[in-house]
């Protein structure tokens, strides 16, 4: 059902064919009818948020808005988040990498056509609202509490939910791993309490490739955020990530450098809210 799916979508984001009500409506039912077999009995319920409100609709009038180059980064986005959480919502096959003494685990797997994915599982205790305020509305300013990251600038934003964004990332410690750039389109979505953050490579003509820096690729990766069942001020964090480094670095040191990074992403946010409560409460003193 997956293949067909994402064919149906790729499909209206092309003007002549996005003329084609019918199409449309075809494809979200799809669209619709699949995270709803996603949605089904066992641990991935947490898909059954989605429901009605499909995470990948968006209303026909608001389609006719976009340009052609547009659209087609709107369902660049839409598919990176389809495609996520149908990673995401399979349990079988999943490895241990590491798990760190405060219990926050790194998983990792690998997938046909995609590669070795990597998946943080951590409890923030933070409410999910706040984070998406952090990673989404505040996304540019990741460089400032993130020292794996440079730098992110927001290219390009479409409607609400879609931006391209240029990262640079930092090299790691004794330049293992120098630094990389990346040209991805991101999804970013709210529904319920849950939020989510996806996103995958694209190229957009504001940012070529840059001399001496390696063009690296990710994707899909994808960010979840829903409230603990015991506690709804705390956040069940989860964060897909499907990278390509590019270069000749051995598949041993990708793998410890991604999934260190991603320990390293839960620590350095958490450092960051802890310091963005201290300095509300210091302003309301």
């Amino acid at each position: 059902m997956l293949p067909a799916t994402f064919k149906l979508c790729a499909g209206i984001s092309y003007r002549h064919m996005r003329n084609m009500t019918g199409l449309r409506k075809n494809a979200l039912a799809a669209i619709h009818h699949e995270l709803n077999r996603l949605a089904g009995p066992g641990p991935s319920n947490w898909i059954s948020q989605v429901r009605r409100s499909s995470l990948l609709s968006s209303r026909i009038q608001e389609e006719e808005e976009y340009n052609e180059e547009e659209m087609s980064y709107v369902k660049q986005g839409e598919n990176a988040l389809q495609k996520a959480i149908s990673i995401l919502s399979e349990q079988d096959g999943w490895t241990v990498e590491t798990v760190a003494a405060n219990g926050d685990k790194v998983l990792s797997k690998v997938l046909p056509d995609i590669g070795k994915v990597f998946k943080l599982e951590v409890v923030l205790e933070q409410r999910p609202d706040n984070l998406y305020e952090e990673l989404v509305e505040k996304m540019e300013q990741m460089g400032e509490w993130n020292p794996n990251v440079k730098q992110v600038k927001i290219l390009q934003k479409i409607g609400q939910d879609t931006m391209v964004t240029h990262e640079v990332s930092a090299e790691t410690p004794g330049n293992v791993v120098g630094p990389r750039d990346f040209v991805s389109v991101r999804c970013a979505k709210r529904r319920g309490s849950t939020c989510f953050l996806a996103g995958m490579s694209t190229q957009h003509p504001k940012m070529p490739e840059q001399k001496g820096v390696v063009r690296a690729e990710n994707g899909p990766t994808c960010i979840v955020m829903k409230p603990c069942a015991d506690d709804p001020n705390k956040t069940k964090f989860t964060w897909l990530l499907s990278l390509d480094l590019k270069g000749w670095i051995p598949k041993t040191i990708i793998n410890k450098v991604l999934s260190q990074t991603q320990v390293d992403f839960a620590n350095h946010l958490r450092n960051r809210m802890a310091n963005n409560v201290s300095m509300e409460m210091a302003y309301a003193c």
